[in-house]
């Protein structure tokens, strides 16, 4: 099987994240270990769980088992894992990433983000802070955050200086988030996709449905070669074989400056806005 080589984007503290991931939300147990087995054989080093996600462990073994397999090094795998609201506050994120690590079955992270930022708990710089100390003792390579906004974003800045590599947020064609992404450009912060897709919604639109047809593509890898166009990282979710391996081809696909001013104009159209919670709001004061 031919192995796809994935371009990387590099962060401000030295170390570089493949750009194309596998997102790994809703797979488990033995259906998880076989498609992470799938993706790592089709070129896939990018891996993105979360607490909330509960599959930590069947990534892991799918992980190791790979690395015991002589199929990859670990050194050439990214991992990322998230805190989730119930541990926010320094001690309960430690302890939420230990127990990530513990059922991972790794010696440390290449990057760990709080999952949102949930202003209403108000321990969001505490726990970045602590996240900050567990990468001075080596446990983790690179601090990130989810889901935050240009608020937040500003105030762990200013109480902690430290800036975190990546943001990861709902962003897909049609809804870019272009002032977000002007906060990232300024602060040297990696835009990272998640439903990069919208859950399909993009496939079928008929602007990029002619675009993908005019470079013999899939819509799918349309939308995610527009993104990555824009330095932006993306993470989709398949557990499809040929979808995988779909995906990962959007890294080949080249496309024209008519092609990314015809998709830019999908912004702000009805149908292509937020799809997902509003950080700003979720998940409220009775987290």
């Amino acid at each position: 099987m031919e192995t796809m080589t994935v371009p990387s984007v590099n962060f401000h503290d030295d170390r570089s994240m493949p750009q194309l991931g596998l997102g790994t939300y809703k797979l488990y147990g033995e259906e998880c270990i076989s498609v992470v087995r799938e993706a790592i054989e089709l070129g896939y080093r990018h891996f993105d769980t979360a607490t909330l996600y509960e599959n930590e462990e069947a990534l892991g073994m799918a992980l190791n088992d790979a690395i015991s397999a002589g199929d990859v090094t670990r050194d050439e795998l990214f991992v990322t894992s998230k805190a989730w609201h119930d541990h926010h506050g320094a001690e309960k994120v430690q302890e939420a990433f230990t127990e990530s690590l513990r059922k991972l079955g790794l010696d440390y992270l290449d990057l760990y983000m709080i999952h949102w930022p949930w202003p209403q708990g108000g321990l969001f710089v505490e726990t970045f802070e602590s996240i900050a100390r567990l990468q001075g003792m080596g446990q983790i390579a690179s601090v990130g955050v989810a889901n935050f906004y240009e608020e937040p974003l500003q105030e762990i800045i200013d109480q902690t200086g430290v800036v975190p590599v990546v943001n990861q947020v709902e962003l897909h064609p049609g809804f870019t988030q272009p002032e977000l992404r002007r906060f990232h450009a300024e602060h040297d912060i990696i835009t990272e996709a998640w439903s990069p897709l919208a859950r399909g919604v993009v496939l079928s639109n008929p602007v990029i449905e002619e675009v993908a047809h005019k470079h013999s593509a899939s819509s799918g890898q349309i939308a995610l070669a527009y993104l990555m166009d824009k330095g932006i990282s993306v993470i989709p979710k398949s557990a499809k074989p040929e979808r995988l391996k779909e995906n990962l081809g959007a890294v080949d696909v080249e496309l024209e400056a008519a092609d990314i001013e015809a998709i830019d104009g999908l912004e702000g159209q009805q149908g292509f806005g937020r799809m997902f919670k509003d950080p700003r709001e979720f998940p409220g004061d009775n987290a």
